[in-house]
């Protein structure tokens, strides 16, 4: 995909609205009244997929403008880079489970903080070499490779 669409594709997977992405009626109806020109969710679509790649300076306009997001996020890799670390950082504070370590960190002292990052840091290291281990032939018994054992339909592997 080139970058604009990728640009574009990031900002409909992350920046969502109760829970699910826009649609391109409702982004290219929100750009039309930001904009005050015409928009169509075809064209949005164009954009998103790669198909169109050079819009004019209002529509990148009125797409920052729809998603909360500068301009320049499509113009300038220091911005792009920015953006794409505080859009990860509110989709992860998005999950339930994200925002309850978060919140309890916020309750430590430094040196609580400094042994949680640090057993974040490890379970991290596991996972990753764990993950490893799978692509490569995992040998370890699993069934299908899955960490967890289960069978290629997803369910437990029971041996039935």
């Amino acid at each position: 995909m080139p970058p604009l669409a990728d640009k574009v594709d990031k900002l409909f997977r992350t920046i969502r609205t109760n829970g699910r992405e826009y649609t391109y009626e409702e982004v290219a109806r929100g750009c039309s009244q930001l904009s005050g020109g015409t928009f169509s969710k075809t064209y949005v679509w164009q954009l998103r997929t790669g198909q169109r790649d050079n819009p004019t300076k209002r529509h990148l306009e009125a797409l920052a403008a729809f998603f909360r997001v500068p301009a320049a996020y499509f113009f300038d890799d220091d911005t792009a880079e920015r953006v794409d670390a505080q859009l990860a950082i509110a989709s992860a504070m998005g999950n339930a489970e994200v925002r309850d370590i978060a919140l309890r960190a916020m309750s430590m002292d430094d040196s609580g903080r400094k042994h949680l990052a640090r057993i974040i840091r490890e379970v991290s290291l596991l996972h990753s070499a764990a993950s490893s281990r799978g692509q490569a032939g995992r040998g370890d018994g699993t069934a299908g490779g899955d960490p967890e054992g289960r069978d290629t339909d997803g369910t437990a592997g029971t041996g039935e």
